[in-house]
């Protein structure tokens, strides 16, 4: 990248800074970490990098990877008598490096400071031609900031415009499973011990965790295909394979009447994610259908198309395996079934489906649906 002479007189030949984004579900997921990983190697490459903020919480891990990085020495603020500390912009555009890591991209500024966000220090750095790596959570995005409030009954009071991420050059989801996040807060790597009970009973609730990670997931990714999109659409585009990385969601149907109940729970979740939506009954080839079952799947197919679905019929004898065919085939990212049927005498000896599929698939999500076998 081209950074300006420091007297200003090339300031007309001065590139933007690019902006890379690291963004979690919520704290701990490891977005800072990450950050000074790349950072690390970057430095290896022979590139000028230093940290402009750090907020290691505490966190051993977090400090010691910060070991070897140049740090910008923060800015001393006094407020009502008492002095904190700020990253320094002004110090890090004299220095001028290639590269600065940010840290809490959403931070709310002293009151007496230049500006009143970080966010918008990082702006000053990348329109001085300064590449910038930052680090927030999904709840942060300001457009988010109700439904979150719905989901976590936390107002969040620092936020970022949407906008950043729209123009940011990379966005990368930092993700960890809600079960992988329990356990490092219960392991003291997020707060301190006298904390960790408080936030499992609060914004830790797995439910709270699931949703979260489902809206930085899908958020980033609705940003990726508008990206897509245009690039699709600019006349000066170079030839690429077009790839869809929306959320696609596959019911498995069976004879049992609750094939009925999982369709409409997966259309539920289809129009949630803004996905497609697929119903898929695999047909045993030594088994002939009864005109009663016959029926009920032709009903499960009238129920997919109204719903939008696409209904898929293959034969095979081993469930399993032809599922997890059918989700590679049609880059599946959702699965929906339905609990076992079966008794235990016969899932101890064959096994159970979920089991099964759960040991084929990779990179899918599995939902099993407790649902009433009488129902229709």
């Amino acid at each position: 990248m081209y950074h300006p002479s420091l007297d200003g007189t090339d300031e007309q030949l001065t590139q933007p800074g690019k902006h890379k984004i690291f963004i979690g579900m919520a704290p701990g997921v490891g977005k800072t970490f990450r950050m000074l990983e790349e950072a690390h190697q970057l430095k290896q490459e022979g590139v000028d990098v230093v940290i402009g903020l750090l907020e290691t919480h505490g966190r051993k891990e977090t400090a010691e990877r910060a070991e070897g990085l140049e740090i910008i020495p923060r800015q001393q603020v006094n407020y009502h008598g008492v002095t904190l500390t700020e990253m320094d912009t002004s110090a890090i555009l004299a220095r001028r490096p290639q590269l600065v890591l940010v840290d809490e991209l959403a931070h709310t500024n002293v009151p007496g400071s230049e500006r009143e966000k970080r966010y918008q220090d990082v702006e000053v750095l990348l329109a001085a031609g300064i590449d910038v790596y930052s680090t927030m959570n999904i709840q942060h995005i300001e457009s988010l900031n109700d439904l979150v409030a719905r989901i976590t009954g936390v107002v969040v009071q620092e936020r970022v415009p949407d906008r950043l991420l729209e123009e940011a050059d990379e966005v990368v989801v930092v993700d960890v499973t809600p079960e992988t996040l329990e356990e490092r807060l219960r392991e003291g790597k997020i707060y301190a011990p006298e904390k960790i009970e408080q936030s499992l009973q609060n914004f830790f609730q797995r439910r709270n965790l699931l949703a979260l990670r489902e809206l930085a997931l899908r958020e980033v990714a609705d940003n990726i295909e508008e990206d897509a999109l245009a690039e699709e659409a600019s006349p000066t585009r170079r030839t690429v394979p077009y790839c869809n990385i929306h959320e696609r969601v596959l019911v498995c149907v069976s004879t049992y009447p609750n094939a009925i109940q999982l369709i409409r729970r997966g259309s539920r979740i289809a129009g949630y994610m803004h996905a497609r939506l697929y119903c898929l009954f695999v047909d045993d080839p030594d088994r002939f259908l009864t005109k009663a079952e016959s029926l009920h799947i032709e009903n499960c197919e009238h129920l997919c198309k109204e719903f939008g679905g696409e209904f898929l019929r293959v034969k095979g004898y081993d469930k399993a395996s032809a599922i997890a065919e059918v989700a590679k085939n049609y880059h599946i990212t959702e699965i929906v079934i339905g609990e076992s049927q079966r008794s235990r005498w016969q899932l101890l000896l064959k096994g159970s489906l979920t089991h099964k599929l759960l040991r084929l698939l990779k990179n899918i999500d599995v939902h099993i649906i407790s649902t009433d076998r009488n129902a229709q």
